[in-house]
């Protein structure tokens, strides 16, 4: 993905870590319990651009005054079009599981920083608003996922 993604990584001895390894004995695949996981992660993140916060749970920045003259509209935050909620999608490999955007900006957005002097709005700083992670809802949503799989194996 060229524009941004997540990568969680379930190390150590987390409940996740542990649902996911007794999975992988019983079943040796992956795969099923991934693709539900990813299809939770992206319809959850996609609710934040409505909700119009971080994963966190924490408000996104308000939009600049430079940024309100351009757009045509005002009452959302990362969402003019709906182009970059609607940009997200997720990869299965093996044994892993990619949610993100191939949109060029997402990362500009999820992660803040400076535009390039050749942008539409050169050298100015954006702030980020993060709408990739994992909420503490979502895990608890992730682990009864892998449970229910583990139930099926």
């Amino acid at each position: 993905m060229a524009g941004t993604h997540i990568k969680v990584e379930a190390k150590g001895r987390t409940a996740i870590t542990k649902a996911l390894n007794n999975l992988l004995k019983q079943s040796g695949n992956l795969t099923p319990a991934l693709g539900d996981i990813g299809e939770y992660l992206l319809e959850s993140t996609q609710q934040r651009f409505i909700d119009q916060q971080a994963p966190d749970g924490s408000p996104w920045a308000e939009l600049s005054s430079t940024t309100l003259e351009r757009k045509q509209r005002t009452d959302r935050i990362l969402s003019e079009s709906g182009t970059l909620a609607d940009s997200l999608h997720y990869q299965l490999g093996r044994n892993q599981l990619a949610l993100g955007s191939n949109e060029e900006y997402a990362a500009m957005q999820q992660l803040g920083g400076t535009t390039s002097p050749q942008s539409m709005m050169p050298n100015q700083e954006i702030v980020a608003r993060e709408f990739l992670g994992l909420a503490p809802f979502e895990y608890n949503q992730v682990v009864d996922i892998v449970a229910a799989y583990l139930g099926k194996a």
